[in-house]
């Protein structure tokens, strides 16, 4: 499991003595176990809750992320990591952009391997033709039916500048 394989990662960055690799990692755990969080009390408070506690047989289980639900936590903070890098250069920073920077590094291992652009185009090219999108206003509909698709495997914003592209020229 992901969440596994970061907390062990954690710990043999902290044997090797790798400072920057252990606050990556230890921020990313906050991140999930935040979620986690999240996710337990939105179960607390669902009426159907008390199934899920028969089933799962306790509310600790019961909120643990699936595989999916890591891979957006570490999206979401490699996005945070990539807007804050973002922030910094055009704040003439360079040296806390480049700190983004390395985090994003470290953190885009426990990424699924990114699709490369012609396979998004792909992609993007079968559910605009699937769906008959031919305005640039149909661009919703192509990036819901590509969103589970290409989750955590491409950069939502790529794929929103390629679908742009291709309904542009249409």
């Amino acid at each position: 499991m992901l969440k596994q394989q970061i907390q062990n990662e954690t710990k043999e960055a902290m044997k090797s003595g790798d400072q920057f690799v252990v606050v990556t990692l230890r921020m990313l755990s906050a991140a999930i176990a935040s979620r986690e969080k999240e996710k337990r009390y939105k179960a607390s408070k669902d009426p159907a809750f008390a199934e899920v506690l028969a089933d799962e047989g306790s509310l600790e289980k019961a909120s643990q992320l699936a595989e999916e639900e890591v891979i957006e936590v570490v999206s979401s903070e490699i996005k945070k990591r990539k807007d804050a890098a973002e922030l910094y250069q055009r704040g003439n920073r360079p040296e806390l952009a480049e700190k983004e920077k390395k985090e994003i590094e470290i953190l885009r291992k426990y990424l699924p391997a990114q699709l490369s652009y012609d396979e998004i185009k792909k992609m993007v090219e079968e559910s605009v033709g699937r769906l008959g999108a031919k305005e640039i206003k149909d661009m919703g509909k192509v990036m819901a039916d590509l969103n589970q698709k290409i989750k955590g495997k491409a950069d939502g914003g790529e794929v929103s500048k390629i679908v742009k592209e291709l309904l542009s020229i249409k």
